[in-house]
């Protein structure tokens, strides 16, 4: 839903996503202050805020008053509950909780999903196959997964995978990345993504429950894999 520009015309919103796409910015960094940033951006204090406003409703960034603006999805309620999770959980346990959820929420979502949701979806795939470095494509990653969580219509769905993504993300996992900058272009997600998509904008609940099943399964196998070792 780009288009949100200030008195002058600029299209402050697709600014401030190129921003956050190209500046390097790991999940939970801090913002600019928003003097400094609109000043960075070239843009009107009253847009970006509107355009924050609308990232923060999508999920990618979120606000704690006097503490500033974060890149990613809001925390559970303190730091303390989700260094509790982390310590009692692990990567496999984490996998398995997203295998018994997700697969059902890409079946409502092919329910509910809106036609802007299916098409921001499509936009996450080409922006994920676009990404030069693997934190844009997990930024896209999980900016697609969301999309289908949204697209639920389900608020209280879309928090328990917000806390679901928080552990993940605070979880250390594996992986097999030593020599690689970005994914390969073959890499299993891309066609796994298509799939989902697909079976969403069709409206196929059987079919999106499960294409997510089987990129999930993928997921696993490879990220418990790259744990143990050869």
């Amino acid at each position: 839903m780009d288009g949100v520009a200030d008195g002058r015309g600029v299209d402050t919103l697709s600014r401030l996503r190129a921003y956050l796409d190209g500046g390097g910015l790991p999940v939970d960094s801090r913002l600019p202050p928003e003097r400094e940033l609109s000043r960075s951006l070239g843009v009107s204090r009253a847009g970006l805020r509107q355009a924050l406003a609308v990232l923060e409703a999508e999920g990618q960034i979120w606000r704690h008053v006097g503490k500033g603006t974060f890149v990613g999805t809001r925390p559970i309620s303190t730091v303390s509950d989700l260094d509790a999770m982390v310590r009692r959980t692990n990567p496999a346990e984490v996998m398995r909780t997203r295998l018994l959820i997700e697969p059902e929420v890409a079946r409502l979502a092919a329910v509910n999903a809106t036609p802007a949701q299916i098409a921001e979806m499509r936009n996450c795939m080409s922006r994920s196959r676009a990404a030069a470095t693997w934190r844009q494509y997990e930024s896209w990653d999980n900016r697609l997964h969301r999309t289908v969580a949204e697209a639920t219509q389900n608020a209280l769905l879309v928090s328990l995978l917000d806390t679901l993504g928080a552990v993940r993300r605070a979880v250390a996992w594996g992986r097999l990345r030593v020599s690689k900058v970005k994914p390969e272009p073959d890499h299993h997600s891309f066609a796994e993504h298509e799939a989902i998509v697909a079976a969403i904008a069709e409206r196929d609940r059987e079919r999106a429950a499960e294409a997510m099943r089987r990129h999930l399964e993928t997921v696993e196998r490879n990220l418990l894999g790259a744990r143990r070792g050869p």
